[in-house]
């Protein structure tokens, strides 16, 4: 399990700041992620205008691709806005 406790993207409705925790479990196969490389690729989303669903749908994707796990869940616990928290989950193999 691996954490990135200070994930920030950008809302793409209103450009503000979104912060949250991407938490990533998973089972490795062949290949494991490299931690440098994932604080690299974390960072990429800093600027990025993009939904809270599409984040971490979108890093689910991009670690199945690098490192074909046989199983991987990544959460995404976002930050209070206007009084809401949102929780999202992606959920790859069995």
């Amino acid at each position: 399990t691996i954490a990135c406790p200070e994930f920030t993207s950008m809302c793409p409705k209103t450009g503000l700041p979104d912060f949250g925790e991407i938490r990533i479990s998973y089972v490795p196969d062949q290949a494991c992620i490299e931690l440098k490389s994932l604080k690299y690729y974390m960072l990429e989303f800093r600027n990025r205008g993009i939904f809270y669903e599409s984040a971490t749908n979108q890093i689910l994707d991009d670690l199945v691709g690098a490192c074909a796990p046989r199983r991987m869940t990544v959460v995404g616990n976002f930050s209070a806005r206007g009084g809401i928290t949102t929780q999202v989950t992606a959920t790859y193999g069995a």
